[in-house]
């Protein structure tokens, strides 16, 4: 299995393949590996560290040739923005609140909690994202 895991990562890394489609070639190979011995536990689903943003266009954006963004956050991050929300004073949350409205995000930070930044990862394995290009691409996940 590892050889064939090492050549969907090739594929891959030299485009033949995208990220979701590797991804779910590797799911399909774990399939096909044979159950684990009775009383061996299964393994829990690693935490992930980070969340990953990849845009990819064949126009570069306006520019010439493909052009790629690939932005990587550490989910840390977000877990302590949301836990220094709690520091925020109400009146000054009230405020926040009301500006985000007003720019569009319509966003209630007094009803963020930290559980809710958990079940919100844990659901990113299925995002998707729509784009207007036909040709543009924008891949959202944790890893």
């Amino acid at each position: 299995m590892n050889e064939q895991r090492r050549q969907i990562l090739q594929m891959l890394a030299e485009g033949k393949i995208t990220a979701d489609e590797a991804e779910r070639l590797i799911d399909a190979l774990q399939r096909e590996q044979p159950e684990s011995p009775l009383g061996a536990a299964p393994r829990p689903k690693p935490r992930p560290k980070h969340l990953r943003v990849v845009v990819s266009s064949a126009d570069n954006f306006g520019g010439d040739g493909p052009g790629r963004v690939n932005v990587r956050v550490p989910l840390q991050l977000l877990r302590a923005g949301v836990r220094l929300t709690s520091l925020i004073p109400p009146q000054a949350l009230t405020q926040v609140n009301a500006e985000l409205n007003k720019s569009g995000v319509p966003i209630d930070l007094t009803q963020l909690k930290p559980q809710h930044i958990e079940e919100l990862i844990e659901q990113l394995d299925d995002v998707t994202v729509d784009v207007d290009q036909p040709d543009a691409k924008v891949q959202v996940f944790c890893e």
